[in-house]
């Protein structure tokens, strides 16, 4: 009787697995929001195979990106202002939807992540 719960509980959890299509999401019109300190923060951004522009509170920054895989990107500032823009930023897309996505992010080799989700605008 154990047993078949246990198997019935493996066959349930082995069919369950979140969708990544990450490749649809390379380039396109997107709106980002991130919820930080309980405040949700929206920015728009326009992504090319190697370029995103982003445009929040009335200023506009371009970066680089390099995929790392399918599902992770680097963002390097174009023209950094101060230190802060000139550190990489390393995203990853975490799961899909047909027309959105999540993702955590943070400074190239910094253990603190942000999370958030991006739909597509076009």
């Amino acid at each position: 009787m154990n047993y078949t719960y246990l198997l019935f509980s493996l066959l349930l959890c082995s069919c369950y697995s979140i969708e990544r299509d990450c490749t649809s999401f390379k380039t396109g019109n997107f709106e980002s929001s991130i919820l930080i300190d309980g405040k949700t923060f929206v920015s728009k951004f326009s992504r090319t195979k190697n370029i995103q522009i982003e445009y929040f509170n009335s200023k506009t920054d371009t970066a680089s990106v390099r995929w790392i895989n399918d599902c992770e990107m680097i963002f390097k500032t174009l023209n950094p202002k101060n230190r802060a823009e000139q550190k990489d930023v390393h995203l990853k897309i975490l799961s899909t939807t047909k027309d959105a996505y999540t993702f955590e992010y943070g400074y190239v080799g910094s253990s603190i992540k942000q999370k958030g989700r991006a739909k597509r605008i076009d």
